[in-house]
């Protein structure tokens, strides 16, 4: 209609997300990888005295691919973070806010209590990634639905002490990538995924956007021997569901009335119950689910470049199983990616030029 760019005015701009075009061009590259080992909501992954290890609710195991993983240690609380030191210290970060530094409880930020990541500086200082003040770890959906933009990132020294805040406002900060230099001046890009991108942080706290519209949400970030990063993206961005969010009633009465697992909101896995919201494209017909229907769970790994410039990536597409990425660590040739929505961690050749 030759008057919808006037009525837009009035309306508000067209619900556009961005296309998976070029480095994010659709692939089956997820679901062809192979899997390491199966291991139920599967969510950090870290490199600890020579062994690889995955978080799972309460425990923290340690993979060795075509094994069974094997508990090394149970937590009272779910884990929501974890991360070790070129030193060896594993730092664990826990739902109810708890924050172990070498097996010992520490006290972290006063009033943090949704830490969604952890990372460590060349020389042992801890990053602390708070996704939210108003809800834990676990309510990201409800976080998302209330638009809030209430994390932080906070800094300690090698001891976890003297914390210190180097950033605020953030929406839901979620994946921590130091840089190599360290100390006081040190800084780290950190992924942002209410607003879809990543910034970078200076070692004054000074926040400057490096890469935007992504089309999903970013969670963790791992580096790369070549000073690049993989990046993970727990679930797409979608035209229903960017709908949903300009509309505040609605969303609210959603919460209010509907089970949260049938909301009209991001997933880590979809397709598994009759009662979910559908959208035409993504109901199966004649027995197939097309890998290009719309879809409220996605399996998505971003290689960037040393200038957090992407350069390929991984997918399992709606019609995949290996959705919720939310970690990845690439060690000795290869990448482990943890599929949450599909319980399991997967390995594929690191190649950083995606094998083309």
């Amino acid at each position: 209609m030759i008057f919808d760019p006037i009525l837009d005015i009035f309306r508000g701009r067209a619900v556009t997300i961005p296309p998976l075009d070029g480095a994010f061009r659709p692939n089956t590259a997820l679901d062809d990888a192979a899997c390491a080992t199966t291991l139920p909501e599967v969510d950090n992954l870290t490199w600890h005295e020579g062994r690889l290890l995955a978080s799972s609710g309460v425990g923290i195991h340690a993979i060795e691919h075509g094994q069974d993983p094997k508990l090394v240690q149970s937590c009272a609380a779910p884990v929501s973070a974890m991360a070790a030191s070129v030193a060896g210290v594993l730092a664990v970060a826990q739902e109810d806010g708890t924050l172990l530094l070498g097996g010992q409880a520490i006290e972290g930020p006063k009033g943090v209590a949704c830490i969604t990541a952890l990372a460590f500086d060349a020389d042992g200082s801890l990053w602390l990634a708070n996704g939210s003040n108003r809800h834990g770890p676990g309510d990201w959906a409800h976080d998302l639905m209330e638009k809030n933009a209430c994390g932080s990132l906070w800094k300690a020294d090698p001891q976890g002490r003297n914390w210190r805040k180097m950033a605020g406002g953030l929406a839901w900060p979620n994946g921590i990538l130091p840089d190599d230099q360290g100390g006081d001046q040190g800084g780290a890009v950190v992924s942002e995924s209410w607003r879809h991108r990543l910034i970078r942080l200076d070692g004054n706290g000074t926040v400057q956007p490096i890469l935007r519209h992504l089309p999903g949400y970013p969670a963790r970030l791992s580096p790369t021997p070549d000073g690049g990063a993989w990046l993970a993206l727990f679930a797409p961005r979608n035209r229903l569901i960017e709908l949903v969010l300009r509309e505040k009633h609605y969303r609210y009465d959603m919460m209010a009335s509907v089970p949260r697992d049938f909301w009209i909101a991001p997933a880590l896995a979809s397709g598994r119950s009759f009662l979910e919201p559908l959208q035409c494209g993504g109901i199966r017909t004649m027995g197939i689910h097309k890998p290009w229907a719309p879809s409220r769970s996605y399996g998505l790994v971003a290689r960037l470049d040393a200038e957090m410039t992407p350069r390929h990536s991984l997918h399992s597409r709606a019609n995949g199983s290996h959705h919720g990425i939310c970690s990845t660590l690439e060690h000795d040739g290869h990448l482990y990616v943890a599929s949450r929505g599909g319980g399991c961690v997967l390995r594929v050749a690191a190649k950083p030029d995606g094998g083309r």
